[in-house]
């Protein structure tokens, strides 16, 4: 393992697409990346940022006085896993905010968030650690958007939506006001919800309508 990491980088888990992305995104915000540790741990870089390891090798990165992290990976449970365990081993999880991104002063983010390009958040909604938001999602004003859950490109949440954990929104979908999705839910792109959606179904069309189960 290199001993020429910049101990004030971020380490990201995960080198595929949705990690250049969030790189991407860091970088755009003054913020250096400093290794990347994926499940293919075969040496390479990504973006110019060194792959040094599977998450075995986060430990000894850690060791080194690397102490900030973000998972840059696509797939909700296995996200909001790895997020936990980087926290035990006592990384703290850094938000990926585009600067073009506007969030609203009265919103409350929590942490290992990535909030895409183009991404509006309003007032008074919150969004719970390790969610991602992804490039020109829509959360309009107090919104529930619970830990690890995941809205696709160019979604859109109306007012006062909740939406459970680990959730995924396909791209474009959209939701009407006051409505619930619930935990690990998939909504299709381009789906419609209008009424409340239980947890672990999959709903498609428009209006969404539940089409099967993902228990």
């Amino acid at each position: 393992m290199s001993s020429t990491l910049d101990i004030g980088g971020v380490v990201i888990i995960g080198g595929g697409g949705h990690a250049k992305v969030v790189i991407e995104s860091l970088r755009a915000c003054g913020e250096p990346v400093a290794a990347i540790v994926d499940a293919d741990p075969t040496p390479r870089q990504v973006l110019g940022v060194p792959v040094v390891g599977d998450d075995l090798a986060l430990p000894g990165l850690r060791a080194q006085g690397l102490s900030r992290l973000f998972v840059a990976i696509g797939d909700n449970r296995l996200r909001q896993k790895l997020g936990r365990k980087a926290r035990e081993q006592g990384f703290s999880l850094v938000n990926a905010i585009h600067p073009s991104a506007v969030v609203s002063p009265s919103a409350r983010l929590g942490e290992g968030i990535a909030v895409m390009a183009g991404v509006a958040i309003n007032a008074e909604t919150r969004v719970d650690d390790l969610a991602i938001l992804n490039t020109g999602a829509v959360v309009d004003h107090d919104c529930r958007l619970a830990e690890a859950c995941h809205l696709g490109p160019a979604s859109a949440l109306a007012g006062g939506v909740t939406v459970g954990e680990r959730a995924f929104l396909g791209v474009g979908a959209r939701a009407i006001p006051g409505v619930s999705i619930g935990a690990d839910t998939i909504v299709g792109a381009g789906g419609v919800v209008v009424r409340d959606l239980p947890d672990a179904v999959l709903a498609i069309g428009v209006p969404a309508k539940i089409k099967g189960d993902r228990s």
